[in-house]
């Protein structure tokens, strides 16, 4: 665990240097957000359906907007992220837009240690699992804060996707899709502006769709069903090609991008 740690507090200083940069991004577009513009998916929003008066945790919420999203749907939310930066700025917008969401700052596993409550919902999006290092943690904490009969939703980069290093331009298959070893990559810029000169320096790991299943199952969640899309809501990959409907693809479609999850506390 004290290896985890060096792991994650050096995550931790990257995505606080993160916030500032993505806050000012086209990708995370602040100014259309603050004017109402949802940054929710067609994912999330077809699974979870009407919110409106349900308790809803976000894991892993960056700085806030998917949270303040559902907020504005009429959830109460709370949101949680290892970046107090993020959260300080999640808090901020908060009060901006006169919502009702709280914000914790921890480190997604020790969640419970910070919030007794539970929840109608609980969700996480995009680029989340693969900063654990073990998902039973996770899937137990999950459980925990669910109500029973609870939701438990998630829309996920597909597990193919993290095989490939991406720094040199190229997609080259590099990583075990069932890899146990910490992954460290160093590089300038991040998804949201790839021509900022900030240093990046992340530790990841790599999580099988079968790990995730039985991390939740393992908890006591019934899993309704897994569903994988050759597909992505963002343009975060190289030489991805946008479609009609808005998603963006690889040009010959050999593997999924994405998968979303909805499993039940039984």
């Amino acid at each position: 665990m004290k290896t985890n740690a060096k792991y994650f507090e050096t995550n931790k200083a990257t995505w606080n240097t993160k916030v500032n940069v993505h806050a000012k991004s086209a990708m995370y577009n602040m100014e259309a957000f603050k004017n109402g513009k949802s940054s929710l998916m067609a994912y999330e929003l077809d699974a979870l359906g009407d919110v409106s008066g349900k308790s809803l945790l976000h894991l892993q919420c960056h700085f806030g907007q998917d949270t303040l999203s559902w907020s504005r749907m009429g959830a109460k939310c709370t949101g949680v992220d290892l970046s107090d930066e993020g959260i300080k700025l999640a808090q901020h917008l908060n009060d901006e837009l006169k919502l009702d969401a709280e914000f914790v700052c921890c480190n997604v596993l020790d969640t419970s240690k910070f919030i007794e409550d539970t929840f109608d919902i609980v969700f996480t999006s995009y680029g989340v699992i693969g900063w654990l290092p073990d998902l039973k943690p996770w899937g137990k904490m999950i459980a925990e804060r669910l109500k029973k009969g609870g939701t438990f939703f998630m829309a996920e980069f597909h597990p193919i996707v993290w095989m490939f290093d991406y720094l040199d331009g190229k997609p080259i298959m590099k990583y075990g899709y069932m890899q146990d070893a910490v992954i460290y990559e160093e590089y300038e810029g991040t998804y949201a502006d790839q021509q900022s000169e900030m240093l990046s320096k992340e530790y990841g790991w790599n999580h099988g769709l079968s790990e995730v299943i039985n991390a939740l199952t393992e908890a006591g969640l019934h899993v309704e069903y897994l569903k994988e899309f050759d597909e992505s809501p963002y343009d975060v990959l190289p030489d991805l090609k946008k479609i009609d409907s808005g998603m963006y693809v690889t040009k010959d479609k050999l593997y999924p991008l994405i998968f979303t999850l909805k499993a039940t506390k039984v």
